[in-house]
């Protein structure tokens, strides 16, 4: 493990996934996967009057993933699906280069070092893909 990359917030950040039951009565259920290294992440959403109102996660993740969906699932709730879509839009842009802006969603400065690790860049999407997808399809 490369000390800048797995650092201590990192660790801690995926050691505490808030939202980490499924929800028994989803109204939309989204999994993700990673097809570079088996990363999982399943969004179960409850939306109410367009905003997100639960939430409920299964990780199955490398750090970077955990700690990713940790950092979404923190200020997810009370969001409508057109802001999750908008926050997962501007993480795929700064992890692709196209963007220098991570002040979009509290705490991802601390996933700033896996920028220049693209095989781990799928991964840390999986939790911000998932949320997004399934607030859009509960919100339809």
């Amino acid at each position: 493990m490369s000390a800048p990359l797995y650092n201590t917030d990192i660790l801690r950040l995926a050691a505490s996934i808030p939202h980490h039951q499924r929800l028994a009565d989803p109204q939309a259920s989204v999994e993700k996967r990673s097809a570079t290294c088996g990363s999982r992440v399943t969004a179960d959403v409850r939306m109410t009057d367009g905003r997100l109102a639960q939430l409920g996660l299964d990780v199955k993740a490398c750090a970077l993933g955990q700690a990713s969906a940790a950092l979404m699932a923190a200020q997810a709730i009370g969001l409508t699906a057109d802001e999750l879509t908008d926050a997962r839009d501007r993480l795929t842009a700064y992890l692709a280069g196209e963007s220098e802006d991570l002040d979009f969603w509290p705490g991802l400065a601390v996933l700033a070092p896996a920028r220049g690790y693209p095989a781990r860049h799928a991964s840390i999407r999986l939790g911000f893909e998932a949320i997004a997808e399934a607030a859009r399809m509960a919100d339809a």
